[in-house]
């Protein structure tokens, strides 16, 4: 078996406060990340080099993506820069395959299992690329990183959650941390206060829904996103970030009371009324537009949807804020994020046109930073962005969440970066099903915990 060239919770702050020193401009000085947010021009200097000396041959190049949402600032600047690279390479086609997050693992897995993986595809990091790296399907990228200091447009470390055995194997578009963002009108017409504690947040979810407000939202269709907030309280009732590795070291098992407490606090959410009805029946996309077309007061979410939040109307006038997750029970600290190393655009090994596929990633993400800045979309990227976002228009929210990432102070992985895909299966349907039924916090618990034992 492959051998991970990471050390997972040792090493998960690396990435996250290099952007936290790089990506935070003080309110506009004019010193973040790598973009030169010069127009949003497509600079044709970042395609790599090919032998002019062969004839151009008409081919096609599949790009599996995760930017469905014709809204999102990161599906405006990827068909800005495929156009781009279209134009240049008239003999190129980029054919675009825009999935949501949960539809495209599901036909990953399947393309797979058949070894018809397409030229470009999104993994995500550690734990979740293992299997796809250990079936040999992605090329090594070593090479190609090398070329026009793409290498060295990434933020300090995060390369490393997608390199094992010292080859790295895809380029990701993120690096973000979880947070809550907030409706400030809904919050003030119900007459409540940012929440410093989970319990005054319980306290204001039942206030709101007491008089007709929509508390908070969530797309549980796709699993991850209630694991993704689970997550965020189980770092507090464990007092602090390693739960997981703990586990995994056998210090601790699932029926511990730090994961116990979890389970009940995230019961108590949802038993309160937190979530829209039906919460299980929205995906991604759905459940976060009810936060951005004015119809919740909080949704918590990475700081990647910063992007598409700050473009909507929600955010008209200032209207939406942002806040860190709170105290459980009196324990945690608040400078302790979720950890969100981002996805990743990997390519196939067996792709019939490797190089000019390698060429086409390469330019792109030699462009991402500066078309993600100009979209309004470069909160939260993994790599460098040289640009003032005050100057460039961005919000008050969005400095804002610039100015969290300067406050981190360590944090967790998602549990499905860190355990094995049996394990995360049994935790992402256990958690799935407290939307839906109330259930004893300790049977949850020992159901996970034999989850466990039988995927060792």
């Amino acid at each position: 078996m492959t051998k991970r060239k990471m050390k997972w919770f040792g090493m998960a702050m690396t990435g996250v406060l290099a952007f936290s020193l790089s990506a935070c401009g003080g309110g506009g000085s004019g010193t973040t990340n790598n973009a030169s947010g010069d127009g949003g021009k497509t600079e044709p200097a970042a395609n790599a080099s090919t032998d002019s000396s062969k004839p151009a041959e008409n081919i096609t190049i599949t790009f599996q993506n995760i930017y469905p949402d014709a809204s999102d600032p990161k599906n405006q600047m990827m068909k800005k820069i495929v156009d781009a690279y279209e134009k240049e390479h008239p003999n190129v086609k980029i054919e675009l395959d825009s999935l949501n997050t949960d539809q495209q693992k599901l036909k990953l897995k399947t393309q797979a299992a058949s070894k018809e993986v397409p030229d470009i595809t999104v993994v995500n990091p550690a734990a979740q690329m293992q299997p796809f790296v250990d079936a040999d399907l992605f090329a090594p990228l070593n090479d190609m990183v090398e070329q026009n200091g793409l290498k060295d447009t990434f933020q300090s470390g995060i390369l490393d959650y997608y390199t094992f055995d010292g080859n790295l194997y895809a380029l990701p578009d993120g690096n973000n941390i979880g947070v809550v963002y907030y409706n400030k009108k809904l919050m003030e017409e119900g007459g409540v206060k940012v929440p410093t504690t989970f319990e005054e947040m319980l306290e204001a979810v039942k206030t709101l829904k007491g008089k007709g407000i929509q508390p908070m939202v969530i797309g549980e269709k796709d699993s991850w996103t209630g694991s993704f907030l689970f997550m965020n309280i189980l770092l507090r009732t464990n007092g602090g970030p390693g739960f997981l590795k703990d586990v995994l070291d056998g210090k601790k098992t699932f029926e511990d009371p730090a994961y116990v407490a979890a389970i009940k606090a995230f019961e108590d959410l949802v038993q309160a009324g937190a979530f829209q009805d039906g919460a299980t029946s929205f995906d991604y996309n759905a459940g976060e537009n009810l936060f951005k077309t004015g119809k919740a007061a909080m949704y918590y979410m990475g700081s990647w949807a910063t992007g598409g939040i700050e473009t909507a109307e929600v955010s008209k006038d200032g209207n939406v804020g942002v806040f860190q997750f709170p105290t459980v029970g009196g324990k945690g600290n608040p400078d302790e994020f979720m950890l969100a190393p981002g996805s990743a655009f990997a390519i196939s090994k067996d792709s019939e046109h490797l190089q000019e596929t390698k060429d086409f990633l390469n330019y792109f993400m030699l462009n991402f930073p500066k078309e993600a800045f100009e979209a309004k979309g470069a909160v939260g990227i993994a790599q460098n962005v040289d640009g003032d976002f005050k100057a460039a228009g961005y919000s008050d929210m969005a400095m804002n969440v610039l100015d969290l990432f300067k406050k981190v102070k360590g944090g967790d992985l998602a549990f499905d970066n860190t355990m094995n895909p049996g394990t995360t299966q049994a935790h992402l349907s256990g958690t799935q099903s407290l939307f839906v039924e109330q259930k004893d916090p300790a049977e949850v618990a020992k159901e996970l915990q034999a989850a466990y034992e039988d995927n060792k």
